[in-house]
């Protein structure tokens, strides 16, 4: 059964939260097949508690992110790094 996802500029608002930066720019790697692409690209689904972030690549999990009403989990060991965009130094 194939579900439904979205991509990855659905975890723009939730990841907004944490980090101060836009992170659907963030360039993650997949630990599994060694993808690399912008945060934005991973296919988001929503059907299990929280988000889950899979690799349009391989079909991993790259990341994990979940709310709570006083805190958020985020998981992303299936990323070997993920590259967050700075604004310039002033």
């Amino acid at each position: 059964m194939a579900y439904e996802y979205v991509d990855g500029n659905a975890l723009a608002g939730p990841l907004l939260e944490v980090f101060a930066l836009d992170m659907t720019a963030a360039i993650e790697q997949c630990a599994s097949c060694g993808r690399a692409g912008p945060v934005a690209t991973l296919r988001v689904y929503s059907r299990a508690p929280g988000l889950v972030a899979r690799c349009p690549g391989c079909d991993e999990v790259v990341l994990r992110y979940l709310r709570g009403p006083a805190a958020a989990w985020l998981d992303v060991r299936g990323a070997v790094s993920l590259q967050i965009p700075l604004p310039p130094e002033t």
